[in-house]
């Protein structure tokens, strides 16, 4: 029983590696398919349209139905989505439903896969003992697919025959790969949860407090480092742009995954920690990435990569973290799904940075940013939040203890 989380943690990395593989080949688009730029992140940001309903349907559907049958027919789909985006090549309009799919599969996947790789990190099934383990594994598989990912198929991309074709292969080998042995996992729903009261996580002022005003700041720093900043950085030699994006996509997600252990650890201490760090770090990473596309410097822009990533990693960490502290088992999956809703929300901003650049400067839009989000920072600092939610813990152990409750 060792390790059986590992299967399931894969299907994590399958659907982070189709999420993602599309990202660094917006300048492919542009240059092969003529595409605008507005065009082509809309693209991007479009995925966010199947993402919603695949969070909203696929988390509550795992609480009830069990995580195993819908995040394996989610990678089913998810594959299906990668055959849609190779069509693409020759017709524009498979782009669209190929990125659809993908943001419905991939929804699925993100709050039934956690909850899945959650649970299996600790058996008994269903148990209340949780150390954290879950959400990090969970969380650094999905950050390891996003950065391998577009790092591939940048490669491909920019020396491969065919690119725009077969960039997307090495996803359909990873889904034919995991997919059969993550199906020998068991599943992990605890019979008669679905009967539970539901709701009740979701009217929890900590989430609304704590997690909400962080959670968009978890997709805001990462498509910034790999769909805004390569192009602002390559502006003198454009044909540079598909590398550097999978460049900056490996080192922002993939530092992201490498730092999450890091933030674990901090979240012991208290969660708070850990959304401070992500935070200030994505204003900094945003402040950096302005000053690299003033300067036309990829140089300066690695470093700004380099602080998305640590933004990336320690925002998503916490929102984790903090969801695993308010639901209990028959809402993990339906307030994971909510929180990566809110995280996403951050994917639209490379799309309104190309809408506003007639009229505002990227680098400028990226200073508003960068001031938003030490704004989240002070909206989510409440005072002395943490102590009031200590005192309030132990009121209700007392009145248990008492006979009360």
């Amino acid at each position: 029983m060792r390790n059986i989380w590992v299967p399931a943690a894969l299907l994590m990395a399958a659907a982070g590696w189709g999420a993602n593989q599309f990202s660094p080949l917006l300048g492919a688009y542009e240059r092969d398919l003529g595409l605008s730029a507005s065009t082509a992140t809309g693209l991007l940001a479009v995925y966010v349209v199947g993402l919603v309903p695949g969070l909203l349907l696929g988390g509550p559907l795992a609480d009830r139905r069990g995580r195993k049958p819908v995040v394996c027919w989610a990678i089913v789909l998810n594959a299906v989505a990668t055959a849609a985006l190779m069509l693409g090549a020759h017709q524009v309009p498979w782009l669209v439903v190929g990125r659809v799919l993908v943001g419905i599969s991939t929804g699925s996947v993100l709050a039934a896969g956690a909850a899945w790789v959650r649970e299996l990190s600790h058996p008994p099934f269903g148990s209340a003992t949780e150390d954290g383990a879950g959400a990090r594994r969970a969380g650094a598989l999905l950050a390891a697919g996003f950065s391998l990912s577009g790092f591939g198929s940048a490669l491909v991309a920019t020396w491969g025959p065919a690119p725009l074709i077969s960039a997307y292969a090495p996803h359909l080998v990873l889904c034919a790969m995991t997919l059969p042995w993550a199906l020998r996992c068991p599943e992990t729903r605890v019979r008669g949860e679905g009967s539970a009261p539901r709701g009740r996580a979701l009217r929890d002022p900590r989430f609304w407090r704590a997690v909400a005003p962080v959670a968009p700041w978890v997709f805001v720093t990462p498509p910034v480092a790999f769909a805004v900043l390569p192009g602002l950085v390559t502006a003198h030699q454009p044909r540079l742009q598909v590398l550097c994006a999978g460049v900056a996509t490996l080192l922002a997600p993939g530092l992201g995954a490498l730092v999450q252990p890091l933030a674990r650890r901090l979240a012991r201490h208290g969660p708070r920690l850990t959304a401070v760090i992500g935070l200030t770090g994505g204003s900094a990473g945003l402040v950096l990435a302005a000053v690299a596309g003033w300067f036309v410097s990829p140089w300066l822009g690695l470093p700004a990569a380099l602080l998305l990533g640590v933004s990336y990693g320690f925002t998503s960490t916490y929102c984790l973290t903090m969801v695993g502290r308010i639901a209990g088992p028959t809402e993990l999956a339906g307030l994971t799904a909510v929180m990566w809703v809110l995280a996403y929300v951050g994917f639209f901003v490379p799309f309104v940075v190309s809408l506003l650049a007639p009229i505002v400067p990227a680098q400028v839009v990226l200073l508003v940013l960068a001031g938003l989000a030490l704004l989240a920072l002070l909206a989510r600092e409440q005072p002395d939040g943490d102590g009031q939610e200590r005192r309030r813990a132990q009121r209700v152990q007392r009145l248990r203890d008492a006979g009360v409750l």
